[in-house]
């Protein structure tokens, strides 16, 4: 397994795993596919700030975490949202804890202080993941989101940094 940083290479196959997520599960609360353009300006305006990582099992793509910006206001500015998609071919092999760690360790040498993730409800291997990984579930938002004719929660952690 190689855990890198995320590049040009990466959109298409990163899009393509995203769409999966948009449209075949609640995970992603996004309605509509994205481009690749899209994408691609999604991963290029905050990447100065925040890192994005890909993962690869003997040369194929298998995954990416990215950290971004959680709220607008100045006050928050040390503190990042992740998220995590590996590819369904991939899972269990343990590439979602090494993304992770690396996102997280990237972020504290940058400065941040705490990392905040949502995770869609119920699905309990994020929550695990989440919560191996040190996050403390924060709170639940009840039905915040709607896809595929059902409301959806959404779980909060947190995980300290410093």
């Amino acid at each position: 397994m190689l855990i890198r940083d995320f590049s040009e290479a990466d959109v298409a196959p990163a899009c393509a795993l995203s769409n999966h997520y948009i449209e075949h599960t609640a995970v992603h609360f996004g309605l509509h596919p994205y481009t690749p353009e899209e994408f691609r300006s999604i991963w290029a305006a905050g990447r100065e700030t925040y890192p994005w990582l890909a993962a690869e099992v003997g040369g194929t793509f298998a995954g990416f975490a990215k950290a971004g910006r959680w709220r607008e206001r100045e006050a928050y500015r040390f503190t990042a949202e992740a998220g995590l998609y590996v590819d369904a071919r991939f899972h269990g092999r343990g590439i979602g804890t090494a993304l992770y760690r690396e996102l997280f360790a990237r972020l504290k040498r940058s400065g941040f202080h705490t990392v905040v993730a949502g995770v869609t409800l119920p699905n309990p291997a994020s929550e695990r993941l989440h919560e191996a990984m040190g996050f403390h579930r924060v709170g639940v938002f009840r039905e915040v989101g709607r896809k595929f004719d059902a409301w959806h929660d959404t779980g909060w952690y947190q995980l300290m940094l410093e």
